[in-house]
């Protein structure tokens, strides 16, 4: 449904027989637009994607990338302070759809990703993300440090979240224009990025456990940087 509002080439949408109660309202928006509507068994379904698929599919052209200067662009036509998010080899689809979900929530400019090593705009990210692919602008590169070059041309401050560094972010400055450098869950960010990065922050925490997923963790950062940018504005 996002696909089609935001533009998206559609060629088709399948629909299992056994799923009514959204069809009638895919069904609608597939003919405001002109997209043919075809319905298949759910075997189909079954045999073509992986277990968890909810029934509905569309045949779409593939999410464009932006270029990085002009994803940096973004917030200086707005007049905004940036707020890019950096991701340093985060693999899973999974992990890149719910990081575009809180992306999309908190008014994140765009992200940038690795052309290898990472994971990238497939179906698998669109599901996760409940539509804010098509919202959120996305940047690949060959090398995130040229993203960081990129980015401090312009003023960007570049901040990375390590979970051993000694500011945490109630500590950091997150009213200039920042990308936020997200890493792995496993390792964290390789040491060639996050020395090259202006500040680093950890997240406090309390408990045994010291990590958190991935978007979990990009979300408290979000949301910090955006709790402070309003209370600036009051």
């Amino acid at each position: 449904m996002e696909a089609a509002r935001a533009g998206r080439i559609i060629k088709r949408i399948v629909i299992s027989t056994a799923r009514h109660d959204k069809a009638s309202e895919v069904r609608k928006e597939a003919e405001s637009r002109h997209i043919p509507v075809e319905f298949a068994d759910p075997v189909f379904f079954d045999n073509t994607f992986r277990k968890g698929h909810q029934g509905i599919a569309a045949e779409a052209s593939p999410k464009d990338y932006v270029d990085i200067e002009d994803l940096i662009d973004i917030p200086f036509r707005k007049n905004e302070p940036a707020l890019f998010i950096i991701l340093d080899c985060i693999e899973d689809p999974r992990n890149l759809g719910a990081v575009l979900r809180v992306a999309d929530a908190a008014g994140v400019h765009g992200i940038v990703i690795q052309s290898h090593r990472s994971a990238t705009l497939g179906s698998g990210v669109s599901k996760v993300s409940a539509g804010a692919v098509e919202y959120i602008p996305v940047s690949i590169v060959a090398n995130i440090k040229h993203a960081f070059h990129a980015m401090k041309k312009r003023g960007i401050t570049i901040i990375g979240a390590e979970a051993n560094a000694k500011d945490t972010i109630w500590d950091a400055p997150f009213t200039e224009p920042l990308a936020l450098v997200i890493g792995s869950e496993g390792k964290g960010l390789r040491k060639t990025v996050s020395d090259q990065c202006d500040i680093l922050v950890s997240i406090p925490m309390h408990g045994k456990i010291n990590s958190l997923n991935v978007s979990v963790a990009t979300g408290i950062l979000a949301f910090e940087i955006l709790r402070q940018r309003i209370k600036k504005s009051l």
